[in-house]
């Protein structure tokens, strides 16, 4: 097929003997990948959160149950024989009773955050996945052509 120019009578367009404009495979395969990198940082960084926010749980946990053991051993053998004992005593039960209120707190405090961060990864690897397919088959138009 060509397209002659009106006065001149050159071809103005032409279809035969052209080649397929070139592409690089790298430079092609180039334009997308800093952003995938960039995602599957994120997702790792995503991942690392979950991870941190269960252990500061757990050292959490862990801390409040040493604090209660610690008062119940001091109730064993600190016996109350006076009205002050009595109040003493009633007082480190009362403590014991908030540390399980926090204990709650934070298991609920952190099932929410984890909640929301995975969630969060979810949607990068949703998106994540979803560039990559795009990726895939920008490189396979690349590799057989614009035919």
């Amino acid at each position: 097929m060509e397209l002659n120019m009106m006065q001149s009578g050159k071809p103005f367009l032409s279809w035969e003997n052209q080649k397929n404009p070139s592409f690089e495979e790298d430079s092609v395969k180039g334009i997308g990948k800093e952003k995938l990198d960039s995602l599957k940082e994120f997702i790792d960084e995503i991942q690392d959160m979950v991870r941190q926010r269960e252990e500061l749980s757990k050292i959490i946990i862990n801390e409040c149950d040493k604090m209660k053991t610690e008062i119940t051993n001091f109730l064993l053998i600190n016996t109350a024989v006076d009205s002050d004992g009595f109040k003493e005593r009633n007082g480190l039960r009362q403590k014991q009773i908030e540390i399980s209120e926090l204990q709650l707190n934070e298991k609920l405090n952190c099932w929410r955050d984890v909640a929301l961060l995975k969630r969060e990864l979810r949607d990068k690897q949703k998106e994540l996945s979803e560039k990559e397919g795009r990726a895939i088959m920008l490189d396979n138009l690349m590799k057989g052509g614009l035919n």
